[in-house]
């Protein structure tokens, strides 16, 4: 997600921090570089020449003239324009209603109907409330199927009525939800291979019956900038609340989330990050934009943290490392809290200075942390607590107990020792960085 474009900007950006100065000169070097990243992220012209203009006046204005660190403050002028850019302040879901009511819409092949599962999987975790999922899909094959097996997996119910009228499906399924206490109703509308007068007085017809407090477009980022098009030919009918660009962690150019609000005022509300059914995640422009820039993101590090780490769990292993006494067991206990938090590499990315260290482009393989835990529960519980008592013969079992092999076992114990040896340091407050 943004790979290359954040590269480019990170080098063109460091260029600027050498100056001593910022002239009108050495500014045209660095904002043709940023001109070029930007226009080969898909970005739309129109978009870069106002971003770059805005950059230009700025990094020229009379406080970065006298400042005594003008690389500093032109970071940070890109920084706001991007934010600016990506929409300003994240734009918060609509859930007042009761039920709340949530159309989306979409054109076939944008990931609609997995999105929206997503979606309330999300709602469900974020809020602990009850969310139904609505098939009104009638006509793609196997749609409603899909949305029922997305639901079974997620257990989250899903209302059908088969093929039946669409605005019928969507009015009973809301007589339903207040009937049975159900928070927020989700509405899996019917898409086409693209924008026809059928398709929008459908929705037409639903949305004028049910009232939705969202209608949200999801949008595959990877369309590039005839995604705009798309979004404008809904949104002229719809009145759209909000976007949802799915496959973002495929695409690495990422030029459609810089365009999307500035041309067309419609906000982005989350984006896919992942093809998992809770690979969902809310837009924050200020955020994105730090990502971009190499500057991580810590704020979605920690959200992502309290979500689905325990916090007596987290506590207990951190006071026995304060008192040196953190084993095997332990350090299987926090791999399953991490494992929680989705993809390592993913993870990696929100720390600062990540492209810096080449954490941007760490690929973890998911069945190496799986290894790691199959080799921890071979030993015995003593072996765990004393991991010192693992000699030759029992390093063969727990190779042969695991299904993996003795150089394995080692590397494990190597890494463990040497881990506890850097807490030592930090508890000592003895530890230095290794550069």
């Amino acid at each position: 997600m943004f790979e290359s474009l954040g590269d480019r900007l990170q080098n063109a950006i460091k260029k600027i921090k050498g100056y001593g100065k910022i002239t009108e000169d050495n500014i045209s070097d660095v904002t043709r570089e940023i001109r070029l990243a930007l226009l080969e992220a898909d970005v739309n012209y129109k978009v870069v020449k106002e971003f770059i203009n805005n950059v230009k006046e700025k990094a020229l204005g009379e406080e970065v003239q006298k400042s005594l660190q003008p690389g500093e403050l032109f970071v940070k002028i890109v920084k706001d324009e991007l934010v600016d850019l990506l929409g300003g302040e994240s734009a918060p879901l609509n859930t007042n209603g009761n039920p709340a009511i949530l159309m989306l819409v979409g054109l076939q092949g944008s990931g609609k109907t997995t999105t929206i599962a997503k979606l309330a999987n999300f709602l469900r975790k974020k809020h602990n409330k009850k969310p139904l999922l609505v098939a009104c899909d009638v006509y793609r094959p196997a749609a409603i199927d899909q949305l029922k097996q997305l639901g079974k997996e997620l257990n989250i119910e899903v209302y059908s009525e088969g093929k039946n009228n669409p605005v019928m499906i969507a009015n009973n399924a809301i007589v339903y939800a207040k009937e049975n206490g159900f928070n927020y109703v989700l509405i899996d509308t019917a898409g086409r291979l693209h924008i026809d007068e059928n398709l929008m007085q459908e929705l037409d017809d639903i949305s004028n019956n049910i009232k939705p407090d969202e209608t949200i477009l999801v949008i595959d980022s990877m369309t590039g900038q005839d995604a705009i098009n798309v979004i404008e030919g809904f949104n002229n009918r719809l009145k759209l609340t909000g976007a949802i660009l799915t496959k973002l962690d495929g695409d690495t150019r990422g030029g459609v989330a810089l365009s999307v609000r500035h041309l067309t005022n419609v906000p982005i509300k989350f984006i896919g990050i992942s093809e998992k059914l809770d690979g969902l995640e809310e837009f924050h422009p200020d955020r994105m934009a730090t990502r971009i820039l190499g500057m991580g993101d810590l704020m979605t590090m920690i959200e992502k943290a309290e979500e689905v780490i325990d916090q007596d769990e987290v506590m207990n292993v951190a006071k026995k490392m304060q008192k040196g006494n953190f084993d095997l067991e332990d350090f299987l206990s926090q791999l399953k809290q991490i494992k929680k938090m989705g993809p390592l590499e993913n993870l990696l990315k929100l720390i600062p200075g990540a492209s810096k260290m080449g954490l941007n482009k760490v690929q973890i393989n998911p069945k190496d942390m799986a290894h790691l835990e199959a080799i921890i529960l071979s030993m015995t519980p003593q072996e765990r607590k004393h991991p010192e008592i693992i000699k030759a013969s029992r390093k063969i079992r727990i190779a042969k107990g695991s299904g993996r092999t003795v150089e394995e076992v080692n590397r494990l114990l190597k890494q463990f020792e040497q881990m506890k040896t850097m807490m030592k340091q930090f508890k000592n407050g003895n530890f230095k960085l290794p550069f």
